[in-house]
């Protein structure tokens, strides 16, 4: 299956892994639109995609505001008319401890996290609707498997996630709408520097974890493989697949690793 001439919605789509999925899909001469909430940074991945496709627009959006998030769905369908499928990419991390993470903080996790391709994937299911065909890709989290240290507003928000589109899932509103839930783990990305600490300040740091992480190009590639499958659950991870086997077969286990983890 090709994505030659597939209308592909990316958000999140200028750094990490929305901009080496908007790379590789450009390769395959997909029509792209790419959407994140800096111009410039979209104008950069924009010049990039353009060497490899004539199809590329940009989207500057803020998927926590409903008004963009309506805007954004309507001219992204405008722009061709159809939308293929849409990558729900954007997201943002969390480095603090549960007992002093403040609500504000739990909050500003759940809008991007959650609420933000909630509000997106619901604004555009009628566009499905109508052209009677489409495919979701949804970025959730190892994180939305499993609780983990340091990470229980991020945690939280991709457990909703996984729930959410585990629900779309089984709904199926439409027959030909295929809907894919990716989990990856530890990815080596700049996502920890944005990541949201207990005040709701950026980390402003690499990880030493995600600096270790799977590379990116590996992440994307294995993502656009279980696209073209139609999967319903993709897993991308390392020890985190071990902590999820923990988790399902050795409880007790699972609680004695996670515990040290950071």
């Amino acid at each position: 299956m090709s994505y030659q001439d597939q209308v592909i919605f990316i958000t999140g789509a200028s750094s990490g892994i929305g901009r080496q999925l908007a790379l590789l899909l450009a390769q395959e001469k997909a029509r792209l639109v790419l959407a994140a909430r800096h111009t410039d940074t979209l104008e950069t991945i924009q010049r990039e995609c353009l060497q490899h496709t004539p199809f590329c627009d940009i989207l500057t959006m803020d998927i926590t505001v409903a008004e963009q998030v309506e805007a954004g769905a309507q001219k992204a369908w405008q722009l061709h008319g159809r939308i293929d499928v849409l990558i729900n990419n954007a997201g943002v991390t969390q480095r603090s401890k549960l007992i002093d993470t403040q609500v504000s903080a739990i909050r500003q996790l759940m809008e991007v996290n959650f609420f933000g391709p909630m509000m997106l994937t619901k604004a555009l299911l009628p566009y499905f609707q109508q052209q009677q065909h489409g495919q979701i890709v949804v970025i959730s989290s190892m994180a939305g498997l499993m609780g983990y240290p340091w990470r229980s507003g991020y945690n939280a928000a991709k457990h909703a996630l996984q729930g959410y589109f585990e629900t779309l899932q089984t709904e199926q509103p439409i027959p030909q709408l295929h809907t894919t839930i990716v989990s990856p783990g530890r990815i080596h990305t700049p996502i920890t520097y944005a990541a949201i600490t207990a005040d709701g300040s950026p980390f402003g740091k690499m990880d030493p974890g995600q600096a270790h992480g799977i590379p990116v190009e590996k992440c994307a590639r294995r993502i656009i493989t279980g696209m073209r499958k139609r999967k319903k659950q993709v897993l991308i991870a390392r020890e985190e697949r071990i902590l999820l086997w923990f988790k399902r077969f050795f409880p007790p286990l699972f609680y004695f690793v996670a515990r040290k983890g950071n």
